[in-house]
């Protein structure tokens, strides 16, 4: 039986065709290819990332029913948070436990419980609950289902596998609002949750059937005092993030929860750095951070986050605010950019293979950022195609971007070290995702009261949107210091290389 360490199939440190997985007790009926994989964790990741957004628009239908004001159901947003930032950096440790499978069937079902009981309450207190366990079940879906995927599928298939994978990550944030004012509108704001119940049981259905099941042999002690740590620090930056965003609440309640948040974060890198000399396990692996094309990816990917997660808190709201559209036409133009992302999929491996990670990093990175700052010249006398196309090109480039990051993170990592590495990356993508939308609104905020403005205008913005590009930008420094051959195996583009020079020195050998 082969190592549970192993996390890529015979073959593939080649850049060969994937093998069948290995049979293994409770493994697959059905050994599927990549591409059945990767839309099999991208449903469950999609139903995530839709629920994330798709319930700001029905927040003030909610309030009604509960008999509160707009302002307290932001509780309902804060308490899945919450969830986020505690159960994030277990997953890891989890899946190497209990199981890759067996803890992503496991998150599925929790969160399709917890989506059932908040289509169920009667009153906030309730909600809150049924929210926490909601997220408790996304913490775990997000990590350990790209954790699935990477141990499923070869180095020659993984470029081709994370753009399907990515495209619900593009998706959900968009469709989300234009969805929830859908159901809110014409059925009832209980819908919002009722949609998840049919999607989890499918996933749960196709997780047993064919997705294969492993972990670690030893996956050593639980770090419960680092889970503690990173979950205030976590939380308290989550909570500051999204409390300045909307403006709401005492400051001194931001900055404190800020500060709580950074003093965790000190007093959790001193147990793990203490935890890791003495043999242990911290919950938040800082040392995969040596691993070179790991933190290049780490480090640019979540500065260009900053973009991404402002974008779809930046665009729905100015074309309603600024444009006078409807939130349907508005959500239906926002669409736009989710069109770009599955345009992608198919391109990025042959991107990838031409030019290598380096310089698609380097080139797609400045063009994506700069194709996003041209929003900021969006005016109500465009035209709608130009509106379209401009959102459409937008949402190509930053899908291929994280296509891009999202694969060559894992190029170094070893085997035995991959759960970890993926709930490393996932709590910092969503760390910096909540950055995105404080940066921007903060931004918006102060050019609003520079030009004495109560409702923000075209000219603000404006001002938000050069804020976080130019911001994003910066990792054109770090994509520059990648390797040239980064990711070679995976993305083909050194054999490319190689087999060129090969004719080359075979033309220019002496008869």
């Amino acid at each position: 039986m082969p190592s549970p360490h192993e996390s890529l199939p015979s073959g593939a440190d080649a850049g060969g065709p994937p093998q069948p997985l290995p049979r293994r007790r409770g493994g697959p009926r059905v050994q599927p290819g990549y591409r059945a994989i990767a839309l099999i964790v991208a449903s469950a990741m999609f139903m995530e990332q839709l629920d994330a957004t798709v319930l700001s628009t029905a927040l003030p239908a909610m309030a009604r029913d509960f008999g509160v004001t707009a302002p307290h159901m932001s509780i309902a947003l804060t308490s899945y948070l919450l969830s986020l930032a505690v159960f994030i950096p277990g997953s890891g440790w989890a899946a190497d436990r209990f199981g890759s499978r067996t803890v992503f069937r496991a998150a599925i079902a929790v969160f399709t419980l917890g989506s059932l009981l908040c289509a169920q309450a009667e009153s906030l207190g309730f909600l809150v609950l049924a929210r926490l366990l909601q997220g408790m079940g996304g913490a775990m879906m997000i990590p350990v289902g790209r954790l699935v995927l990477l141990r499923s599928t070869s180095k020659s298939d993984l470029v081709s596998a994370m753009s399907w994978l990515l495209v619900p990550a593009m998706i959900g944030p968009m469709v989300g609002p234009p969805v929830g004012g859908f159901l809110v509108t014409y059925l009832d704001w209980r819908w919002i949750f009722y949609i998840n119940v049919p999607i989890g049981v499918l996933g749960l259905v196709l997780v047993s059937l064919f997705i294969a099941d492993s972990r670690a042999e030893r996956p050593g002690r639980f770090d419960g005092l680092g889970l503690v740590l990173s979950g205030i620090s976590l939380g308290g930056l989550l909570f500051a993030f999204e409390l300045s965003s909307r403006g709401e609440g005492d400051a001194r309640v931001t900055y404190g929860l800020m500060a709580a948040g950074l003093l965790s974060g000190f007093a959790y890198l001193r147990h793990a750095r203490s935890l890791a000399a003495a043999g242990g396990q911290p919950i938040l692996d800082m040392s995969l951070m040596r691993i070179e094309t790991f933190r290049l990816s780490v480090i640019g990917g979540n500065i260009t986050r900053i973009t991404q997660g402002a974008q779809p808190f930046l665009i729905p709201l100015m074309l309603q605010l600024g444009f006078g559209m409807s939130a349907a036409q508005a959500g239906m133009i926002t669409l736009s950019t989710a069109v770009g992302s599955l345009l992608m999929k198919g391109v990025a491996p042959k991107v990838l293979r031409r030019f290598g990670f380096r310089n698609t990093l380097l080139v797609n990175g400045i063009i994506c950022t700069a194709t996003y700052a041209l929003c900021a010249l969006m005016r109500p006398s465009w035209p709608d195609w130009a509106l379209y196309m401009l959102l459409i090109g937008a949402g190509f480039f930053m899908s291929l971007q994280f296509t891009a990051y999202n694969t060559v993170a894992y190029d170094e990592v070893p085997a035995a070290r991959m759960s970890a590495a993926s709930s490393f990356y996932t709590t910092f993508q969503q760390l910096m995702l909540s950055m995105g939308i404080c940066v921007a609104g903060l931004a918006l905020q102060l050019s609003m009261e520079a030009n004495g403005r109560s409702v923000a205008g075209l000219a603000d913005f404006s001002v938000a949107f050069v804020t976080v590009t130019t911001i994003a930008m910066a990792a054109t420094f770090w994509n520059a210091r990648l390797p040239h051959d980064a990711g070679a195996d995976i993305s083909g583009h050194r054999r490319r290389r190689s087999l060129a020079a090969a004719v080359n020195e075979a033309t220019d050998a002496p008869d």
